[in-house]
């Protein structure tokens, strides 16, 4: 597996695979209205262009398997996708690490994320590497234009400055 950034041509094949992991983790979660236009419109497109070459990406034998994104350059974590196919491959875990460690040398000496509360088996993801809940409530997803309860993340970095 490599962890890279993701270029401009790479991003059509990661906006197909963001759209298969979200709707298998948050598509059963939201009504199916919001399901249908997610799948018409596919939002990955829009936020990849403007994310560029801050995205991050796992391919497996040059083939997309995951991204990850700090859309701010802050120490929140905005997206991790995994693709369906290659779950259960290590992908999400390198791809974390890889953010962690790019949080950590900006100077952060924490990262924080948001999942969707009903998303159980991703925040179970989360609390096995070290994370550990904040604050849970309702949100609105301004993509979605809907109400969500989320559960707010949190995981210390160790010595933020010496990586």
């Amino acid at each position: 597996m490599l962890v890279r950034r993701a270029q401009d041509d790479d991003l059509a094949a990661l906006a197909d695979l963001g759209l298969a992991s979200w709707q298998r983790g948050i598509g059963p979660h939201v009504p199916p209205s919001v399901r249908e236009a997610v799948r018409r419109h596919n939002p990955f497109v829009a936020f990849l262009r403007e994310q560029g070459g801050k995205v991050l990406m796992a391919e497996i034998d040059g083939t997309a398997a995951g991204l990850a994104a700090r859309e701010a350059d802050d120490a929140h974590l905005s997206d991790l996708w995994v693709a369906p196919r290659f779950e259960g491959r290590g992908v999400g875990s390198a791809l974390l690490l890889a953010v962690e460690r790019e949080v950590a040398r900006a100077g952060f000496d924490a990262i924080t994320l948001e999942v969707l509360t009903a998303n159980t088996r991703a925040a179970s993801f989360y609390r096995r590497r070290g994370y550990e809940v904040t604050w849970q409530g309702m949100r609105r997803d301004s993509i979605l234009v809907i109400d969500l309860h989320k559960t707010a993340m949190r995981k210390g970095l160790a010595c933020a400055r010496c990586r």
